[in-house]
């Protein structure tokens, strides 16, 4: 199947925002999984996402037991997430509940009180799509108000060697403007992220890698879910968005299967720092 192509413009934020939360967030699912897994998440924990996005990562932690709170600058990613977390109480679906869900714009920095202090347990940054110049303040905002031995874990991509993904993504942006290529500013690797935790003063406490392959159920669902991260964003910029979907079809050729599926084994790596 052939994707569906735009010219010219940006897709409708409300269907990328859709698309990343029914494509592409189940990709992290087993980073999630291993870092609750790791800091034994459950009954009583308390879990703070910061750039929560759709909430998925919320509601593993929530059908765990624990009471998660989440905030986001996207407007349409955190209302999936309300979708998620907070359902209608006609709809009939089991939920954390209001007094153990929280879901509120903005970030660490600007929310200020309305985070509660103080109040958690574990506090996550695994969007790996966030620029490092994004995630230091917000980090830096937790090591100042955070009980000191509270547990932060950064997430990022693995080696490019180990990701199929960021071959894809740098083929397709290495003709953006100088300075814009999708993973300039983006955080990979252990060393890089552990010197992102003490620059914001947090304390490394240990690490951990997960296979996260990205797997889809033909070509158009891939490129629907990639472009929803937002690391293609350069390239539309500098070309328009029919030209860089014609790339990344073309890119995601080594990726296909017989039966037009498609899988690319990834690497992610991720810090525990403590407070």
């Amino acid at each position: 199947m052939t994707p569906v192509l735009y010219r010219g413009h940006r897709p409708d934020a409300e269907d990328r925002a859709r698309d990343w939360a029914e494509i592409q967030e189940r990709m992290l699912v087993p980073l999630y999984e291993a870092v609750y897994e790791r800091l034994e998440v459950g009954a009583g924990s308390r879990i703070l996402g910061l750039g929560c996005g759709s909430g998925l990562a919320l509601l593993l932690a929530a059908s765990r037991g624990a009471a998660v709170t989440g905030c986001d600058l996207d407007a349409r990613r955190l209302s999936l997430a309300r979708q998620r977390l907070l359902p209608e109480p006609n709809r009939g679906v089991r939920h954390a509940g209001p007094a153990r869900t929280r879901l509120l714009r903005g970030t660490a920095q600007t929310l200020g009180d309305d985070l509660g202090y103080g109040g958690y347990d574990l506090v996550t940054a695994f969007d790996p799509a966030m620029p490092a110049g994004e995630v230091r303040p917000a980090l830096a905002a937790v090591a100042d108000w955070a009980p000191r031995g509270t547990a932060v874990v950064l997430a990022g991509w693995g080696p490019p060697e180990r990701c199929a993904t960021s071959r894809v993504v740098r083929s397709v942006t290495r003709r953006a403007e100088p300075g814009a290529a999708a993973f300039v500013g983006r955080l990979g690797g252990r060393d890089e992220l552990e010197d992102m935790v003490r620059s914001a003063g947090l304390r490394p406490d240990g690490s951990g890698r997960v296979s996260c392959p990205f797997g889809y159920c033909d070509a158009s669902s891939a490129v629907r879910g990639l472009l929803s991260t937002g690391l293609f964003d350069a390239a539309v910029e500098a070309s328009d968005r029919q030209q860089v979907e014609k790339e990344i079809t073309e890119a995601l050729h080594p990726y296909r299967r017989g039966d037009g599926t498609v899988r690319m084994d990834n690497v992610f790596r991720y810090v525990v720092a403590r407070t």
